[in-house]
């Protein structure tokens, strides 16, 4: 299951596919060892426009096996609290990011 291509997870399609790729994430393997708030924070610096809650949401439920709006309510409040403390460093700039 490590070297199975990323997409074949459920709700990563094609976009999510290549921005995890751009981001060094082409296997399940890579995406379950560094997990979703890791591969969230990647694509936040990478693309910070683009990149949403949501797009957490999918990689942990990705993760998971289900689809985003099935995790639990305790698991998205903790999603929450990483994804705020990640735009808030990138909010704060270059040298913040290396402090996280």
């Amino acid at each position: 299951m490590t070297e199975t291509p990323i997409d074949t997870l459920p709700g990563i399609g094609p976009v999510t596919q290549s921005r995890l790729e751009d981001a060094g994430i082409r296997t399940v393997g890579d995406l379950r060892s560094m997990g979703s708030v890791e591969a969230y924070r990647r694509l936040k610096f990478m693309l910070p426009r683009q990149v949403s809650l949501n797009a957490l949401y999918a990689l942990e439920a990705a993760l998971r096996g289900c689809h985003w709006l099935d995790l639990p309510e305790d698991v998205k409040t903790a999603l929450r609290q990483e994804a705020k403390t990640i735009d808030d460093a990138f909010r704060r700039g270059a040298a913040a990011r290396c402090a996280i």
